[in-house]
């Protein structure tokens, strides 16, 4: 095979790979507690050559905390530094997610748009107001007075950036992140739960558009590579024939 055809159209399945990285974190910037992904990339190379290709290596999450906003909703929380809350879904999965924006369900429990059930919670169908502390203390207001509800408690890793994503907001613990450790927040150099708070997606739209343009730039590079060696070609065959 022609190593200028091959170093050029690996370039461009590289790009494609990091343009729907990057599409994807758009597509996401505005979902609570996602956290974006960047694509990482290797040189193929042997002895006495250089320049042989690109290797995909992956994606990895970038965890780094995103702003936390007041919203709207009544059941509302964020995680105010490292952390993520440990859910279910209906098949009694569990995962972890820094997606906050619970809603109440017809059982009292509080499930986020991924339909992940947080751990640990039960609501009284009669609150009339929830208030949840800074320690994760959950206390709901009935006309019969005050319930406790639970307490949110937070998972903590030994190496959280090998989470495994399961898609959207959601990840799940493996052999390389550790088990989950679950502490209570609230200690004067933990993490704190924010009541009434989201915390926004971490992806910045305007250097994600940026990105795109590069590698926009860099597959058409790649493309005009690969017409370059394969014109090469046409000539190197016609030269044969003649």
């Amino acid at each position: 095979m022609n190593l200028a055809l091959f170093a050029a159209a690996s370039g461009m399945a590289a790009q494609q790979t990091n343009l729907d990285v990057i599409a994807n974190n758009l597509a996401n910037a505005d979902v609570p507690g996602f956290k974006g992904a960047v694509a990482s990339f290797a040189e193929i190379a042997s002895a006495g050559r250089v320049g042989l290709g690109t290797a995909a290596l992956g994606t990895h999450t970038l965890l780094e905390q995103g702003k936390l906003m007041k919203s709207g909703g009544p059941f509302d929380v964020a995680i105010d530094g490292p952390g993520f809350f440990e859910v279910r879904n209906s098949r009694g999965t569990v995962a972890f997610t820094r997606d906050g924006s619970f809603a109440r369900d017809a059982r009292g429990n509080l499930e986020n748009g991924g339909s992940w059930r947080l751990s640990g919670i039960r609501i009284p169908s009669d609150a009339l107001r929830l208030d949840v502390s800074s320690d994760g203390k959950v206390t709901a207001t009935t006309s019969h007075g005050k319930h406790d509800c639970g307490r949110i408690r937070l998972a903590l890793f030994a190496a959280p950036e090998f989470l495994e994503p399961l898609g959207g907001t959601a990840f799940a613990a493996t052999a390389r992140s550790g088990r989950a450790q679950l502490i209570s927040a609230g200690g004067a150099h933990g993490p704190q739960v924010r009541f009434g708070m989201l915390e926004q997606s971490n992806v910045s739209i305007i250097e994600a558009m940026m990105q795109i343009l590069a590698a926009q730039r860099a597959y058409e590079a790649n493309a005009k590579g690969v017409q370059a060696a394969d014109e090469m070609l046409r000539i190197a065959n016609n030269l044969n024939r003649g």
